[in-house]
C-alpha cells in the first residue's frame, strides 16, 4: 500500500487537509469541519489516499489541538509544523490550500520533526489552572494600578484620607469601606467614592480567586512533581511553568539538551573575528525561561554553593549576565533529571 503525509491547516470552524505521497506528489487537498465528527471524515479521506506515515498539523497548542488529540487517539503519528515565514509565502503566495501543503512537504522535507504536547493528563489540568490564575492575578495588578492613580486625581478632601503609597491590600481595605451618598452623585467626592470602593471590591474579590486557584495548584503540583518542587529555590509558580512547558508526554523531549533547548537556556555560538564566546539562543519557552531565572536569583542570594560558585566565575573575569547563563543552563540539567523521576511516578 502507498504511503501518504498529510498536512493541515488549522482554523476555528474549518481545517484544510492535504496529502501528497512520499516522491512529494499532491495526491488531494480537501476541508473538513473542525469538530468530532469533521476530524473523523479527515482521518478516513486520508487513509483512502494510502497507509499515513505522519501528518503535519499547523497549530496544534491552538486550533489544532483538539485534531492532533484526535488523530494521537487514532495512532497517527503527529507532527508539530510551523507556519510558512513571509519569504515562502511571498513566493508561492498565501491560502489554506497552499498552507496545508506546505505543511506535509515540511513533514516530508524532515524540518518538522517536534511532536506536540499531550493535552489529556495532569499537567494539562495544571495549564488551565494556572491560565485562569495568571488572568486574575493580571486583572488585580490592573485594579489596583487604576486604583492607585484614581486616588492621585481624586478631590483634595478625599486624596487627604487616603494614602496611595499605602501597601495594597491597606489601600484596597480603605477604599473598600468609602461610603458615598447615592443622591449626590453629581458631586465629584461622591462619584469617585462610589468609583474607588468599586474597583476595590473588584481587587479583593480577584485577590480571593487567586489564593482559591493557588491553594487548588499547590495540591495538583505537589501530586505531579513532588521532587522537582523539593528543589532548592523552585516554588509552585515556577515548577507549574515547567511542567505546562514539557506537557504531558515527556517522551517528545531526547535529551536534557532539548530540555535546555525548549526552555531557551542552550548556549549557541556568537563569535566574530578575535571574539569567542557563546549566548543563549532566543527561542524556546519564555515562561520556563523565566522559572529558570528566578530559581537561578533564589539561588545566588540564599544558596551557599551558588554564592561561592559565582565569586570564583566573577574573579575569572566573567560577567554577572554570563554567569546567570551558566547557571540557567546547570539548573536545567538538574531539573531535567527531578522531572524524569516525576515523570515516572506519574506513569507507574
Amino acid at each position: 500500500m502507498v504511503e501518504v503525509i498529510g498536512g493541515v491547516d488549522t482554523h476555528a470552524a474549518v481545517h484544510c487537509a492535504a496529502v501528497i505521497d512520499a516522491n512529494g506528489r499532491l495526491l488531494g487537498v480537501r476541508e473538513f469541519e473542525a469538530n468530532q465528527a469533521g476530524y473523523r471524515s479527515l482521518i478516513c479521506w486520508m487513509r483512502t489516499r494510502g497507509q499515513i506515515r505522519s501528518v503535519g498539523v499547523e497549530g496544534t497548542g491552538a486550533y489544532g489541538a483538539g485534531l492532533a488529540r484526535y488523530l494521537h487517539a487514532e495512532g497517527a503519528e503527529v507532527l508539530e509544523v510551523a507556519r510558512p515565514d513571509r519569504r515562502t509565502r511571498r513566493r508561492w503566495g498565501k491560502s489554506d490550500p497552499i498552507d496545508a501543503e506546505a505543511a506535509a512537504r515540511s513533514v516530508l522535507a524532515g524540518t518538522a520533526t517536534v511532536s506536540p504536547k499531550g493535552q489529556d493528563g495532569l499537567i494539562e489540568a495544571i495549564r488551565a489552572l494556572r491560565v485562569a490564575r495568571n488572568g486574575a492575578l493580571k486583572a488585580k495588578t490592573a485594579a489596583t494600578n487604576t486604583l492607585r492613580s484614581m486616588i492621585i486625581t481624586a478631590p483634595e478632601e478625599l486624596r487627604r484620607t487616603l494614602d496611595v503609597s499605602a501597601w495594597h491590600p491597606t489601600l484596597v481595605a480603605s477604599c473598600s469601606g468609602l461610603r458615598p451618598d447615592m443622591d449626590r452623585l453629581e458631586d465629584p467626592v461622591h462619584s469617585t467614592k462610589l468609583a474607588l470602593r468599586s474597583i476595590a471590591l473588584r481587587a479583593r474579590a480577584l485577590s480571593e480567586e487567586v489564593r482559591a486557584l493557588d491553594r487548588e495548584l499547590r495540591a495538583l503540583i505537589e501530586r505531579a512533581a513532588p521532587v522537582t518542587l523539593g528543589a532548592f529555590g523552585l516554588g509552585t509558580d515556577t515548577v507549574g511553568a515547567l511542567l505546562v512547558t514539557v506537557g504531558d508526554n515527556p517522551d517528545r523531549l531526547r535529551s536534557e539538551a532539548a530540555f535546555a533547548r525548549l526552555c531557551g537556556v542552550a548556549p549557541i555560538p556568537a563569535s566574530s573575528g578575535k571574539t569567542r564566546r557563546h549566548r543563549l539562543h532566543r527561542g524556546g519557552d519564555r515562561a520556563a525561561n523565566r522559572a529558570l531565572h528566578i530559581a537561578v536569583v533564589v539561588r545566588m542570594r540564599y544558596c551557599e554553593r551558588t554564592r561561592v560558585y559565582v565569586a570564583r566565575r566573577t574573579t575569572e573575569g566573567l560577567s554577572k549576565t554570563e554567569i546567570i547563563r551558566c547557571l540557567k543552563r546547570y539548573l536545567a540539567r538538574e531539573l531535567f533529571q527531578t522531572l524524569k523521576t516525576d515523570y515516572a511516578a506519574i506513569r507507574s
